[in-house]
């Protein structure tokens, strides 16, 4: 009796997403796999949590100190969860793979003569689209195709820096495990990566229930790891070598080692470990989950605080626990790593370890399945030169596969970039992060700017901050804070600043943004024209000369 009340319940939330979607001039292309466990836990899965302490601790630690560590995190999160709520306000008002995006538009019908009607307003909704499809319908009709192309051509640059992470987390256990007699050269760690990116891409091959399925236990992994962590450290360090609250919490933990920067901006570096990004990969899996509008935003909002809270302590824990300052981040490199091995032994600490690189996995597991989705959608909608090859859905497993794969070995070039230039590749990892952070304000801010045009229409979900001063305050408080964050994540580390230092990020996103624009004016604008519907009798923008001929049969 539970089974068949479950299968009803399963079957009328499914019917009641697909039903939103046609009414917004669009048809569900991917089965609704993912049940609130599954969706709560790819969200705090594309965070990562311990493994994102991991990957990013040597940062803050090396250039700020401990007290960046520290406070840098939770200042971070908090300016982080302005950024998630704003996400999440998006996600419910367009529960769609990527889900954000709307637009009135011309209703173009075929009626029995032959003709076309055109009915207004109406609004069409891409499928599985991402934030580029947001920041193009959330602005004017005439800016709709430039601003798309933009944002579209921002979040498609890269995964590969999560599997790059990863591959470095494997060898520096390896180190540990030799005793520092092992050397990691370019190659191994480029050959790991790109391992790691084809085991991805075969996962993200299957069906999407087994999706859902492989993607219910990683909270759990997840949390438990770094719980067990915390509990493991606080037990092992003797009460006598931990750190005074003056090193972890005051001006005894600010350490500027850049070499020239002042201490305010050294103590900044420490939220380049904190502005994490995928706050809109649940957004991209939306039309896969069930009560979208509610579960998607419910799931980043809960991620953003699960992670932000719990990775805080996890940092403190560490500072804590981390023993002589001089003697990291050791012979692997990391930190992290080192203060483990330190307090509970080799044995020990690679076993936990273990469990911090398979978080790391998920993370790009679940990056490459949202990023497909953006490669998806934006061949859906003609932005990529392929005629719409990767905007596929196969078949059998109801995944864009052809994206998968596309993704997949896209994601190896940066990779393979370091063989030549580790300085290169570097930079490519740095301007991801910056990308895909512009890519998320840009529907916050158009929202705002063209709230009252109309011609720009915007429906309010479940999760909503409300029409007054609160949700204005959050939107522009996550506008500001960002392009802020981006501007410290233009500044080199190191100074004096040589070649090998220079952070190249601002320069190659800059150069990014401008090569699409030279590319949609010389030829992009011929087939792009913005996100389209994909229902088969609805066509998201007549052209003038269709309208001028309607009016004048009218007439």
């Amino acid at each position: 009796m539970t089974n068949e009340f479950t299968e009803d319940r399963s079957s009328t939330d499914t019917l009641d997403d697909d039903a939103l979607l046609n009414e917004m001039g669009y048809k569900a292309s991917f089965k609704r796999e993912f049940t609130s466990l599954s969706t709560i836990s790819f969200a705090f899965s594309i965070m990562g949590l311990c493994s994102s302490v991991a990957t990013t601790f040597n940062t803050p630690l090396l250039y700020g100190g401990p007290a960046s560590v520290t406070w840098c995190w939770i200042l971070g999160s908090c300016m982080c969860l302005t950024l998630g709520a704003s996400v999440a306000e998006i996600v419910s008002a367009f529960p769609t793979c990527g889900g954000i995006g709307v637009v009135p538009s011309l209703d173009v019908r075929e009626i029995e003569n032959g003709t076309r009607e055109f009915q207004t307003p109406n609004v069409i909704f891409s499928p599985a689209i991402c934030f580029y499809t947001a920041s193009a319908r959330l602005c004017p009709p005439e800016h709709r195709a430039i601003v798309g192309w933009i944002i579209g051509w921002l979040s498609v640059l890269g995964l590969s820096s999560s599997e790059f992470g990863l591959a470095n987390m494997i060898w520096a256990a390896v180190v540990i495990a030799k005793d520092g007699d092992y050397e990691v050269t370019s190659g191994k760690v480029v050959g790991l990566c790109s391992g790691l990116l084809i085991v991805h891409g075969l996962l993200n091959s299957l069906a999407t229930r087994h999706l859902a399925r492989f993607t219910s236990g990683f909270v759990f992994i997840n949390l438990g790891t770094t719980l067990i962590i915390i509990i493991v450290l606080l037990a092992m360090t003797p009460r006598s070598e931990m750190h005074r609250a003056s090193f972890v919490f005051g001006s005894e933990g600010i350490i500027n080692n850049t070499g020239g920067w002042n201490t305010g901006v050294a103590f900044l570096f420490g939220l380049l470990s904190v502005q994490w990004t995928g706050y809109d990969a649940t957004a991209h899996i939306s039309e896969e989950v069930r009560r979208a509008s509610y579960l998607a935003p419910a799931a980043i909002f809960i991620a953003v605080v699960g992670t932000g809270t719990i990775g805080w302590l996890l940092n403190i824990v560490l500072v804590l626990c981390s023993g002589p300052f001089e003697d990291l981040p050791g012979p692997s490199d990391s930190a992290f790593l080192q203060i483990l091995v330190l307090r509970i032994g080799k044995p020990g600490a690679l076993f936990l370890w273990a469990f911090v690189c398979l978080t790391a996995f998920f993370v790009c597991q679940t990056g490459l399945q949202a990023g497909s989705r953006t490669i998806y959608a934006f061949s859906r909608d003609h932005g990529l030169p392929d005629g719409g090859f990767f905007g596929h859905v196969a078949g059998r497993t109801r995944t864009p596969l052809r994206a998968i794969w596309f993704t997949t070995l896209l994601s190896v070039l940066p990779g393979l970039l370091d063989l030549a230039s580790p300085v290169a590749s570097g930079a490519i990892f740095a301007m991801t992060a910056m990308a895909f952070d512009l890519s998320y304000i840009v529907p916050i801010f158009l929202r705002r700017v063209y709230e009252h045009h109309p011609e720009v229409r915007f429906k309010p979900g479940p999760f909503y901050m409300g029409a007054g001063w609160f949700g204005w305050a959050v939107n522009v408080t996550c506008v500001l804070w960002t392009l802020f964050v981006c501007a410290v994540f233009s500044i080199p580390n190191v100074l004096p600043v040589t070649g090998e230092n220079m952070n190249y990020a601002a320069p190659i996103t800059g150069g990014v943004v401008i090569l699409s624009l030279i590319w949609y004016f010389l030829g992009g604008r011929r087939h792009y024209h913005g996100p389209m519907s994909n229902l088969p009798d609805i066509i998201s923008s007549p052209t003038q000369s269709e309208m001028k001929e309607v009016d004048t049969k009218e007439a």
